[in-house]
């Protein structure tokens, strides 16, 4: 009954942000997916379209509902150049948290989510053991990008290069840290997320040397869990809420300035999605909720606007290198000049600007499994604007974009290098 209450909640929420859509058309210039298909039912208008009578279509045709609302990055694209304002976004997490609360979630999807990410040590456990296994099955590619291919996971995965797992996540380097404030008089917690905890492990250790060069303290608690963006983008409130509740009980046992993460995926997911689907949770949670979202910083942000970086001048013969402006860092969070700034900051480097730079890469989490040839002629794209460049190193600040820009450059045979900001400031220190 409570379940029930709670779907016909969300379902007047829906029809409350749908009357805001004109359709107007603007979000098909901007969309990614329809660039590639032309079909108005990828596009978010065609999309809206479809949410309207949403609980009459649930009886009708519910899977075919829940396939179009799959065809999506969540780039938010759509709703960063809707002239009416329409939270586009919003609106489609609400829908697949309805839908898979109609339909139920998956068995698979019910396993990895329910059985495995809700629960870090075991996460943190078999992903551990699956890295000392994984170059049975994998070959290297690429030395620059340190990419690898495997023909035995290619019924899953496709023809992807993929980025493995590595030996040594940051969490058995560094458990857990609780630093005092220094000449910065600042103290910040620090959220690698999952992706720079276990593929990208040399990125979190870059954070912590510029915040250590800077005298900033640093709270890295234990068992920090997934943000949840993986299970509620498959409508799975039920992980998604664990996951929240886990994070605010680690973190609420430091005090700290800001909350800083490398992941512009987390740091959006923590700093507006958890206030927006706090509201079906309890009063405490919702509190607790606000109070940590509002500490929530982009690190590149963080760095350049709580610190006051002064970038010197680039030295002669600087390696060029280009940067992808992910989607959930400028189109959700406004953040484009402070990565620059950043990278600005080592003169070993000089910024040449690529062609369309905010455009989505094409990633989008399980997108990229479930729609490989979009998500790969989205990618093909990217990288045919960083080759373009002629940049010798591509910066981004998510570790996602990370992992598509890798995939893309590589199976191209591009020879060009895939780092965060942060590396690239850590390496003048």
């Amino acid at each position: 009954m409570a379940e029930m209450q709670e779907l016909l909640r969300l379902l007047g929420e829906l029809d409350d942000q749908l009357v805001g859509c004109m359709r107007c058309g603007m979000c098909q210039a901007v969309c990614p997916i329809y660039g590639q298909t032309g079909r108005e039912g990828d596009v978010a208008r065609g999309k809206i379209s479809l949410l309207e009578g949403l609980a009459k279509k649930l009886v009708q045709d519910p899977l075919g509902v829940q396939d179009k609302l799959q065809r999506c990055l969540l780039c938010g694209s759509c709703a960063a150049n809707c002239p009416s304002g329409v939270k586009a976004l919003d609106i489609f997490l609400k829908a697949r948290v309805i839908l898979s609360g109609y339909l139920g979630l998956p068995p698979v999807k019910k396993a990895i989510f329910r059985g495995l990410l809700t629960k870090p040590k075991l996460f943190n456990k078999l992903l551990g053991l699956a890295s000392m296994f994984q170059g049975l099955f994998t070959s290297p590619v690429n030395e620059v990008i340190g990419s690898s291919c495997s023909r035995w996971l290619e019924p899953l995965l496709g023809e992807r290069h993929l980025m493995l797992l590595d030996k040594r996540p940051l969490h058995k380097d560094v458990p857990s840290l609780d630093t005092p404030a220094g000449a910065s008089g600042l103290k910040v917690a620090f959220f690698p997320g999952c992706l720079a905890d276990k593929i990208f492990p040399r990125v979190g250790h870059a954070v912590l040397k510029v915040l250590a060069h800077h005298g900033v303290g640093v709270f890295l608690p234990e068992n920090q869990a997934c943000c949840g963006i993986p299970a509620l983008s498959a409508g799975d409130r039920q992980s998604f809420e664990k996951l929240v509740r886990a994070n605010l009980e680690v973190f609420g046992r430091g005090g700290f300035d800001a909350l800083v993460t490398p992941c512009a995926t987390c740091t959006s997911t923590m700093k507006k999605i958890w206030p927006l689907m706090a509201q079906g949770m309890g009063k405490a949670d919702q509190e607790a909720i606000a109070a940590l979202s509002a500490k929530v910083m982009d690190v590149n942000a963080f760095v350049v606007d709580r610190l006051g970086l002064t970038p010197p001048a680039p030295k002669a013969g600087a390696v060029p290198v280009t940067v992808h402006d992910p989607c959930h860092l400028k189109k959700s969070l406004g953040i484009a000049a402070q990565p620059r700034t950043v990278l600005a900051m080592n003169p070993a480097y000089g910024l040449v600007e690529m062609n369309a730079s905010d455009a989505c890469c094409g990633c989008g989490g399980s997108f990229t499994l479930q729609h490989a040839e979009i998500s790969a002629n989205i990618g093909m794209q990217k990288r045919d604007n960083i080759k373009a460049s002629g940049a010798q190193v591509v910066a981004t600040g998510c570790p996602a974009c990370m992992l598509q820009i890798s995939d893309m450059l590589s199976r191209s045979g591009d020879r060009i290098a895939v780092r965060h900001p942060m590396e690239i400031y850590a390496e003048s220190l």
